[in-house]
């Protein structure tokens, strides 16, 4: 089936196209886009504003204001830099529109027309389907105060070939800012899956932004200049080769360790299922291709699945905590103290109350700081009475009458709501997805007329394992020889590790099983956890369900997005091959050992 769509304004070209990146989140760099444009050559500027967390908090402005619920920041950008981009002839394509794309373009055209520019606006709407939700099944435990489906890139190569200057989504996948701008220069058909595919993923690296010059990098010791990063550009190439890399004189680096680690990045296996192509992430090959510049070939894409992932946010009630230091000795039997009188104070116990010691302190230390223990009460309730005063009193009234030493690290709140997110699946057929024109015609874009339900990959042919008995092995960090990167996925949390060598990737794929995952994070034993082995990155990826409980709304784990996952991991002491370990074995071949 063929989507009725916009005569293309520019003639398909095989010439590639430079495509950059100037937001990762909503708060990021606000001078990004002045950066961006004024940094180098680009063809287009995307920007990706939306996350599980900030579909909650656009639902909250619009519970207040029914005219905003899209990323405010975003149009004080485009008031700073639309005629830039004018000027430039750089077209911006950003899923800044959250909940109300339409209300963005309209106040863009506001600043446009006050500005006097004439720049061309256009959005892509019908993804919001909360006035629908009980009809397709959505509200099944709570009312969802949003549920969006995530659409393809379709509807942004309508509004381009319609002469679109700007144009601004709701909730598409991270990466479809990126493939429709690609597909919409190269003239693509729906089912060229392996060049969609191969966008898709250079899409999945500059989404975050500066992540992929070096943010978040476990070795990021390595990198020259880390106090500015750049941020990333993908030249995407008319077969879905791209090259990953960032505006000449900016801070950060581009590096196959970079790339990978974004790559790794809140995914699961060998199939990243998007709405227009289901990308194989295990054909994945990246090769040096000077300075700065990473390239990404070999993607292999495949029909996506028949329905769409739907986000779903909920208000599930209100909560509250408070935190207690502990401090020198007797750390156990105080937190046991102050356990049984918070407890036991109460009137009526919260529907949950959970607690964490956080063993922070330290033997015979030179501060009081690093003598010190956190002991931290979470308290949860639908009714904002139990958690609010009736508990934060408690937590106060305690402190002449508890452990020695009692203080609290801030005074408890009176509570605060809280949400939980949850996927949903619905037909892609049932889900609209309109492409709104410059001039407001308005063009349903059709799902894609082929699909394959998404399954797992086979586990691959794996490598000998390394071995080196004379020397031996040694305990020491796992991050000695391997890096990480972790994520949220509602309650799931992803760890990504990978190495640089095959022979580090021998012994990695056979040592860093689930059990022993689950030996290293402790807090992982209890529950399911999936590897996922991708040889051609020489990483292995671990998906957690239920670590982060309803996800990161609901403030479960004091790391509620798992961003710290993977350095933990990474910090664990495993016995690894001397030979893999370089320092150590240049002691040992010096007599120092």
């Amino acid at each position: 089936m063929t989507i009725p769509t916009a005569a293309p304004t520019t003639v398909p070209t095989t010439a590639p196209v430079r495509i950059g990146n100037c937001s990762g989140f909503y708060g990021d760099r606000l001078s990004a886009m002045r950066e961006m444009l004024t940094g180098g050559d680009l063809d287009y500027l995307t920007g990706d504003y939306l996350a599980e967390l900030t579909m909650l908090i656009l639902g909250r402005d619009r519970l207040k204001d029914p005219s905003r619920g899209y990323a405010k920041t975003f149009l004080r950008q485009a008031e700073d830099c639309l005629g830039l981009a004018l000027e430039k002839g750089v077209k911006i394509v950003a899923n800044a529109g959250g909940l109300n794309p339409a209300g963005l373009a309209d106040a863009l055209r506001e600043v446009n027309d006050r500005l006097g520019l004439h720049a061309t606006i256009a959005h892509v709407e019908g993804d919001d389907l909360i006035a629908r939700a009980g009809e397709l099944g959505l509200d099944r435990d709570i009312a969802p105060l949003t549920a969006n489906a995530y659409l393809g890139a379709w509807g942004i190569v309508d509004c381009l070939h319609a002469g679109a200057d700007v144009v601004v989504t709701g909730r598409v996948t991270d990466a479809s800012v990126l493939v429709g701008p690609a597909a919409a220069h190269f003239g693509w058909a729906r089912d060229d899956f392996d060049r969609l595919a191969g966008a898709v993923v250079a899409g999945h690296v500059i989404e975050c932004g500066t992540q992929a010059a070096g943010g978040n990098y476990s070795w990021f010791t390595e990198i020259g200049d880390l106090t500015r990063p750049g941020f990333p550009i993908a030249e995407i190439h008319a077969d879905g080769a791209s090259v990953i890399t960032k505006h000449a004189g900016t801070g950060g680096a581009v590096t196959v360790g970079t790339v990978t680690a974004q790559l790794l990045y809140e995914i699961t296996g060998g199939r990243y299922a998007n709405p227009d192509v289901t990308a194989r992430m295990d054909t994945i090959v990246l090769s040096d291709d000077g300075p700065d510049r990473v390239r990404i070939s070999g993607v292999r894409g495949e029909a996506p699945p028949p329905q769409y992932k739907v986000s779903l946010n909920a208000l599930a009630g209100f909560r509250n905590e408070a935190t207690f230091v502990l401090t020198g000795l007797d750390i156990e039997a105080k937190a046991e103290l102050v356990r049984r009188q918070l407890e036991s104070w109460l009137t009526t116990r919260p529907q949950e109350l959970d607690w964490t010691l956080a063993r922070t302190d330290h033997p015979n230390a030179d501060t009081e700081e690093a003598a010190s223990a956190l002991l931290r009460c979470t308290v949860r309730d639908t009714d904002p009475n139990v958690v609010g005063r009736a508990f934060s009193s408690v937590a106060v009234e305690l402190a002449l009458a508890s452990y020695p030493g009692f203080t609290l690290t801030a005074p408890p709140s009176h509570g605060q709501p809280y949400a939980v997110f949850t996927p949903g699946y619905v037909d892609a057929g049932q889900v609209p997805h309109i492409a709104v024109h410059p001039d407001g015609t308005r063009v349903d874009i059709t799902p894609s007329g082929t699909t394959k339900e998404l399954e797992g990959v086979p586990e691959p042919d794996l490598p000998q394992p390394f071995t080196d008995d004379a020397a031996g092995t040694v305990t020491v960090p796992l991050g000695t020889v391997a890096a990480a990167r972790s994520g949220d996925k509602g309650g799931n949390a992803n760890v990504g590790v990978w190495v640089r060598t095959d022979d580090a990737w021998r012994w990695l794929v056979h040592t860093l099983t689930v059990g022993e995952l689950k030996r290293l994070l402790p807090e992982a034993e209890p529950l399911t956890v999936t590897r996922h082995v991708l040889p051609n990155l020489r990483a292995v990826n671990f998906v957690i369900e239920g670590i982060l409980g309803r996800g990161v709304a609901s403030q479960a784990r004091f790391d509620p997005q798992a961003k710290g996952l993977g350095e933990w991991l990474r910090s664990r002491h495993i016995d690894i091959p001397v030979a893999l370990v370089p320092d150590y074995r240049n002691e040992l071949e010096e007599g120092h050992a």
